[in-house]
């Protein structure tokens, strides 16, 4: 991950240590470092839902990660946008890089990622304990190539 020149500005609703802590989750994508979770998560964390094969707790996203970045070694995560309120945040971010390694079954393509997504966490004594979370599979399926094309241009799509 690229050093940034000046230090993140504080959420309003977070303490530094919450703030941390979310920022942590995503840093441990981008340096690679599944073990950064146990600096960021508590160790009964829920993630809601969970991926395909992922078990219980931090332990259960470090397979997930490692497979993640096999797939996509160039990934990066980059946070577009934190709100907080006392003991829980809302997280707008974008995955990039490039499908380079099977995932889930699909053949590395060399296509890129670009994804938004949202999460929504909740924090007890300054560690994450619950994750919600909407990424845009659909799409980022369409962007390496695995879904069939459109069979329908958007104008013609029923509502």
């Amino acid at each position: 991950m690229k050093e940034k020149d000046t230090a993140p500005a504080q959420v309003t609703g977070l303490t530094a240590t919450e703030q941390r802590s979310i920022e942590t989750l995503y840093r441990a994508f981008n340096e690679q470092n599944p073990e950064l979770l146990d600096e960021a998560l508590s160790t009964d964390w829920k993630d809601i839902p969970l991926a395909p094969a992922q078990g219980p707790g931090p332990e259960g996203l470090k397979p997930i990660i490692k497979s993640f970045i096999a797939a996509f070694p160039d990934v990066q995560i980059s946070i577009q946008e934190i709100i907080g309120a006392p003991g829980r945040a809302g997280v707008r971010a974008l995955i990039t890089g490039t499908h380079q390694g099977e995932w889930f079954g699909i053949a590395p393509t060399g296509k890129a990622i670009h994804i938004p997504i949202h999460e929504f966490h909740h924090l007890e004594n300054g560690r994450i304990s619950h994750t919600w979370h909407l990424e845009d599979w659909f799409g980022m399926l369409n962007q390496v190539g695995a879904w069939p094309a459109h069979a329908t241009t958007p104008s013609e799509a029923v509502s």
